[in-house]
């Protein structure tokens, strides 16, 4: 199939949905594939998440890579 078949079955799938919803989160994957802008926008869960991330790594509060590698390879050989 090519690119302008593909394209056209969208526009005609698009046309015939209304679940704002659904619409939405189409939106949203073609907004995240052609944004203009160069720095991804964050929800506020994802922003949280990285100031928590942040704390921790202040505090100590994680593993080298070396140290998650030999965690692992104690969990594959239970």
């Amino acid at each position: 199939m090519s690119t302008e078949e593909i394209k056209n079955q969208l526009y005609e799938g698009i046309e015939n949905i209304d679940d704002n919803e659904f619409l939405m989160t189409i939106k949203e994957l073609i907004d995240q594939k052609y944004s203009t802008s160069s720095i991804p926008k964050l929800s506020d869960w994802q922003i949280q998440m990285i100031k928590e991330s942040e704390k921790q790594i202040e505090n100590g509060e994680f593993l080298t890579n070396d140290e998650v590698e030999k965690l692992i390879d104690k969990w594959l050989n239970e």
